[in-house]
């Protein structure tokens, strides 16, 4: 058995803005020390809690990928509606043992307490639930599954792996196809490899190869050029890119590295420190940019 908890990480839909721009790749979790009440108490799924939950499947996605299925108890369940956000994630134990790791599961949860998670292993040994996709898929899935029109932002998309065989699994990408391909004006989707395989399947994704860069981010944005008047006056007409003071926000998620590189590094703590990176470059400041 497991015990889980769950925390949020965007509170609100109205957080969002037009258009949203997701970055992702493959991230490593983090690990933190919980003291635990009697583990044998049921308490419901809340986020000063721990809740007893059972693993009711695991399919192997890749070598070193696993779906895995968990369940809880639907009684423990809160009757809120709304206790969930967009983006939410849950901290997961064994109970014999006093570390926990943070996982995002991919669907939310359903009315039976069932949770979809992807997680990988590493030679290490470490298991890690926080590839930098699942928090964008589970917040896509929470938009899309329903036909409320209101909220009518638009999102980009763009997920680098360091080969096509770590991309997510063939249901999350059939998925991400099926609503860009449905919602062309709300959702675009851009597939990014370091090495892909020469097969049918990899070309009908239409993957890039190579790494998520500025040319990207900047095409992503629809950002405008523009060319200082001393640049012009020493014939110097390499545009330089603008982002304008309108309603963008990127969420960015994946190892501190690839942070780093799209949009600097965290503050102390984890905080959200400065933008940086290719999004400062870009001309984007903190309000238009969150780092998961």
């Amino acid at each position: 058995m497991f015990l889980v908890r769950h925390r949020a990480w965007l509170t609100a839909r109205s957080a969002f803005l037009k258009p949203v721009l997701l970055l992702s790749s493959v991230s490593v979790a983090a690990t933190t020390f919980y003291l635990l009440s009697d583990p044998a108490e049921k308490f419901p799924l809340t986020p000063s809690r721990f809740t007893p939950t059972t693993l009711i499947e695991a399919v192997d996605v890749s070598s070193n990928t696993k779906l895995l299925t968990l369940s809880v108890p639907p009684e423990l369940l809160p009757h809120d509606p709304g206790a969930f956000a967009p983006i939410w994630s849950i901290f997961i134990k064994d109970s014999d043992i006093q570390v926990e790791r943070p996982y995002t599961p991919l669907e939310g949860i359903d009315e039976n307490g069932h949770m979809k998670l992807w997680v990988k292993m590493y030679e290490r040994g470490e298991i890690s639930g926080g590839t930098g996709i699942t928090p964008f898929y589970q917040l896509l899935h929470s938009v899309f599954k329903t036909s409320d029109s209101s909220f009518n932002a638009r999102f980009t998309l763009l997920h680098g792996s360091r080969s096509s065989a770590d991309l997510p699994p063939s249901s999350m990408i059939q998925y991400l196809v099926t609503l860009s391909r449905k919602y062309p004006d709300r959702f675009r989707l851009q597939l990014f490899a370091e090495s892909t395989n020469d097969t049918s399947e990899n070309h009908s994704l239409n993957i890039q190869r190579g790494r998520i860069g500025k040319s990207v981010v900047q095409d992503a944005l629809r950002l405008t050029h523009s060319t200082p008047w001393w640049r012009r006056l020493l014939g110097l007409s390499t545009p330089t890119p603008f982002a304008p003071k309108r309603r963008i926000l990127v969420l960015v998620c994946g190892p501190e590295g690839m942070v780093n590189v799209v949009a600097g590094p965290y503050g102390r703590n984890y905080s959200q420190g400065e933008v940086g990176g290719i999004l400062g470059e870009l001309g984007l400041e903190s309000h238009q940019v969150w780092k998961l």
